[in-house]
């Protein structure tokens, strides 16, 4: 499959390193799967405590869906 150009650039700035605190984890995964895993990154790190989100996500032509979680590094 062929990137776009978009893609890529999408796919760089993630590369880049955030230096805002956050924690991030990026899945790719079938929408069950990406729905199942991201319910259990919120039970592991609960929004009140981490400030977890899902930071973005978008589904891809195959039907799963790429997402990135973030978290703070501690509840402290």
């Amino acid at each position: 499959m062929a990137s776009r150009p978009r893609d890529l650039a999408s796919r760089m700035a993630e590369r880049r390193r955030r230096d805002d605190g956050f924690l991030r984890e990026t899945f790719t995964l079938p929408r069950e799967i990406a729905r199942a895993r991201a319910r259990d990154f919120f039970t592991r790190y609960p929004k009140e405590a981490y400030m977890s989100s899902v930071e973005r996500w978008r589904e891809l032509p195959d039907g799963a869906i790429e997402f990135t979680m973030r978290r703070l590094a501690s509840a402290d």
